[in-house]
């Protein structure tokens, strides 16, 4: 067994299941290890048109949108550098108009 103790409690009193297991002292239930060949699911990035897009693609706004912190605005169709996919709630890193941005991918479309 990968877990001989439950990771909240630490208690020894674990039940497995085919998919997770379960302690029986606190109820705390986490998933079983994954095999070592299970390669993780790739990211799948859409722009606002759902076209998806890939790092190394060039983006332009279909919004107007204020940079926070700043006077400046990126207005429509403004176009960026190529473009780098990254985790987390903006997907996209890149420059527009010399200033290194991140974007969510909702307000770029792929051209």
């Amino acid at each position: 067994m990968p877990h001989s103790t439950c990771p909240l409690c630490e208690q020894p009193d674990i039940l497995t299941h085919a998919a997770h297991h379960e302690c029986l002292t606190c109820g705390h239930e986490w998933p079983t290890a994954e095999a070592p060949d299970a390669a993780p699911a790739e990211r799948i990035v859409k722009d606002a048109y759902g076209n998806v897009l890939a790092t190394g693609d060039i983006v332009a706004m279909i919004k107007d949108l204020k940079l926070k912190g700043s006077s400046d605005v990126l207005k429509v169709g403004t176009k960026s550098k190529p473009i780098r996919l990254v985790d987390g709630d903006h997907e996209i890193d890149c420059k527009m108009d010399g200033i290194s941005i991140a974007l969510k991918a909702c307000f770029v479309k792929k051209i």
